[in-house]
């Protein structure tokens, strides 16, 4: 083969890649919470929570609480009471965040 055969192929290779790594190929395949997902935990057992919004990887909202004592990550249902003010005070957090 010869040398412009082997840049085309290189070429070709280089502008695949950057294609492909643009697509997602598992869409919503791979969510941190899976079934069941909590309704609610102990407001005295919660050490952090963090809101996961849709992204690329995950097309749903994951609301994760780490527990005190086990330091154990539980999912609460977002729809649930608890995890829809949990994401209103993450929202409030981060609007101060930003007029800072």
């Amino acid at each position: 083969m010869d040398m412009k055969g082997m840049m085309a192929i290189a070429l070709a290779v280089i502008i695949g890649a950057t294609t492909v790594q643009g697509f997602s190929m598992f869409k919503g395949g791979r969510c941190l919470c899976i079934e069941p997902l909590a309704k609610a935990v102990k407001i005295a057992d919660i050490e952090t929570a963090t809101v996961l919004y849709p992204s690329n990887r995950c097309n749903k909202v994951e609301v994760i609480v780490t527990l005190k004592s086990q330091k154990r990550q539980r999912c609460l249902d977002p729809k649930s009471k608890q995890a829809r003010l949990i994401q209103a005070m993450n929202e409030k957090k981060s609007l101060r965040r930003r007029n800072m």
